[in-house]
């Protein structure tokens, strides 16, 4: 579990896409996290070989043995996520931080407290999803106003329950998506 907490931690830790996205134009924290994206992925692969101080231990600390590509699918839902909804970046940042912290929430709830599983899907709990729909509603309220937060969150909730994907895609993806669709019907 402790290696567990550091992993989400570092995933929450991209809060500092959020916050770059009130000093630099959304082009830019694209290109950035593209940058961020390769040097992480040549770290990773120059640590298969070499001891990098520091990035070595953090891998160490934090990677899961059955997943080397989650912070792939992390950066790539990320940017995308940015390049389609940089037209409104509340909608962008609040389905960011719904993946941020509603997945990190979800993970660590659901692996230890969960007790109920989801109907079809045998890995996922109840426990962890509703974490991740109340922790996914409060961070998403710093952007949004409560209908869109929530239903964004809702859709977060359920895009991580699941997804028959890595869920680092497709959360922020149908979050913003559905932020989207509720800001046009609500105005």
């Amino acid at each position: 579990m402790k290696k567990e907490l550091w992993r989400q931690l570092i995933h929450a830790s991209g809060v500092f896409i959020v916050v770059l996205s009130y000093f630099l134009p959304s082009q830019l924290l694209i290109i950035l996290c593209v940058a961020i994206l390769v040097f992480v992925v040549m770290v990773f692969r120059l640590d298969h070989q070499h001891h990098i101080p520091f990035f070595s231990t953090i891998l160490r600390v934090a990677k899961r043995d059955d997943d080397e590509r989650g912070f792939v699918y992390f950066f790539i839902g990320i940017i995308i996520t940015l390049y389609f909804f940089q037209f409104n970046m509340a909608i962008a940042n609040a389905a960011i931080l719904i993946l941020l912290f509603g997945d990190s929430a979800s993970t660590l709830i659901g692996r230890r407290f969960g007790r109920i599983k989801l109907p079809f899907q045998s890995h996922k709990t109840v426990e962890g999803s509703l974490a991740f729909l109340a922790v996914g509603f409060a961070v998403s309220l710093t952007q949004l106003s409560i209908i869109p937060a929530f239903i964004g969150a809702l859709a977060g909730a359920l895009t991580e329950a699941y997804s028959p994907v890595d869920d680092n895609v497709p959360i922020p993806l149908v979050s913003a998506l559905v932020i989207s669709v509720v800001f046009y019907f609500i105005g």
